[in-house]
């Protein structure tokens, strides 16, 4: 099977490359790149006037599945994520049961057999997410788990986290940390703030987070295992990535776009479409984060995808769950936000969303090489679109963005050379 890609403008941030040209898939690789390519076809992309770019890499995405299906599934989370330009994810293992052994890891592989895009599973760092005792991380790496991840909570008992993180550097798998200290939280719904009391709602200080990031880079250093901090989202955890980076330690971070675009100001009325853990920060926090995608600190913008059914999300932020979708506004939102004012060109800001992610996971996506996986992802960055909730793929409907005019929008997305989205 031959797909030829025609006159789009091939951006690929692995190859330092920005030019128009077509590219030649064969047998689901990158077959050629060139200027022009003079070759049948059994079917032909007219890319003219629009990007071409390696297929996108989420490192954070909630499926619900097994276990809460009721949510989203396999097959409504993998169509959300090719309906916005991503071709790999990685669903954390919070589920019921818990990812948590090789067997659990081999089901949801089967059960991911016939999805839209890749499934590469993240495995709990304990049994159950309880904190106590070792998954067994060599085994659940064997049978293809690509990360490991307490995601949800943190491994609270730092000594059982230090055994953690030495199996996982033994084993040469990362660890990815969603930094929360639970004791900390002390029942807050929101940011800590002026927004939280005039709302009469318990606030979640910067700490909750700062603690478990210090902890976590410090213990880095220690065991020498590969650390990527989960939705970054306060200023102090910029600037201790910041000196991570200097002293050469094995740390990444991410971002997720409501954490650099929206702020607790933003929250005008007591809603549960912007209730996220970790919460929606200040105007500070939101500066830093943007200082940090600038200048390389975060290498990585990735989604915490979370869906909720409407009835979770309904009523109060008190009693409402965490959490928002965005595998299918992730890349419009941060090229509106990110690209379109300046911040970062749009090279940049594809290197965070599939060359990185895929260097963190030792994968050979994320780029259009020749003969490297045909990963594509096809966009209209000039005209202007209103997000339309009603109209995604996930059974999640839960964002607060809703309505928002931006561009970046996905007209095909190709996985090992086949299409499994292509716009109306």
């Amino acid at each position: 099977m031959k797909t030829l890609i025609c006159g789009g403008r091939i951006i690929d941030p692995a190859q330092n490359m920005d030019e128009i040209g077509d590219i030649l898939i064969e047998d689901g690789k990158i077959a050629q790149i060139a200027p022009k390519i003079i070759e049948e076809a059994d079917q032909t992309i007219n890319a003219e006037g629009h990007v071409v770019m390696p297929g996108f890499i989420d490192l954070h995405v909630h499926l619900r599945e097994p276990g809460f299906e009721y949510k989203e599934t396999i097959r409504t989370g993998a169509m959300a994520a090719a309906r916005g330009g991503v071709t790999t994810i990685c669903p954390m293992p919070n589920t019921r049961p818990v990812i948590d052994s090789p067997d659990r890891v081999k089901d949801l592989l089967e059960r991911a057999k016939d999805a839209a895009v890749h499934i590469l599973p993240i495995g709990a760092v304990t049994i159950g997410q309880e904190g106590n005792e070792l998954a067994d991380i060599a085994g659940m790496k064997e049978t293809g788990a690509v990360a490991l991840s307490e995601d949800g909570k943190s491994v609270m008992d730092s000594l059982v986290f230090r055994h953690a993180l030495k199996e996982a550097a033994k084993n040469k798998i990362p660890m990815f940390s969603h930094c929360e200290d639970k004791a900390l939280v002390d029942g807050g719904v929101m940011n800590a703030g002026a927004k939280a009391e005039e709302l009469g709602l318990p606030g979640i200080t910067n700490a909750v987070e700062d603690v478990i990031v210090a902890r976590d880079i410090l213990m880095a250093k220690e065991t020498g295992c590969r650390l990527h901090l989960c939705h970054c989202s306060t200023a102090d955890s910029v600037l201790l990535i910041e000196m991570a980076k200097q002293q050469g330690l094995p740390v990444t971070g991410e971002v997720c776009p409501h954490h650099f675009i929206l702020t607790s100001d933003d929250i005008k009325c007591d809603d549960p479409n912007y209730k996220m853990n970790p919460p929606l920060r200040t105007k500070k926090d939101v500066d830093a984060l943007i200082r940090g995608l600038k200048n390389g600190s975060f290498k990585v913008i990735s989604t915490d995808h979370a869906p909720h059914a409407v009835p979770e999300k309904t009523g109060s932020i008190r009693n409402a769950a965490f959490g928002i979708v965005g595998i299918e506004t992730s890349f419009a939102l941060s090229y509106t936000a990110l690209v379109e004012t300046g911040i970062l060109t749009i090279s940049q800001l594809i290197e965070k969303m599939s060359w990185n992610p895929a260097q963190i996971l030792g994968s050979d996506r994320g780029t259009l090489q020749k003969g490297h996986p045909a990963d594509i992802v096809i966009a209209d960055i000039d005209h202007e679109y209103k997000i339309d909730k009603n109209e995604f793929a996930s059974k999640g409907r839960n964002t607060p963005f809703d309505g928002w005019k931006v561009k970046g929008k996905i007209l095909y997305t190709i996985c090992d050379g086949k299409i499994v989205y292509q716009n109306a």
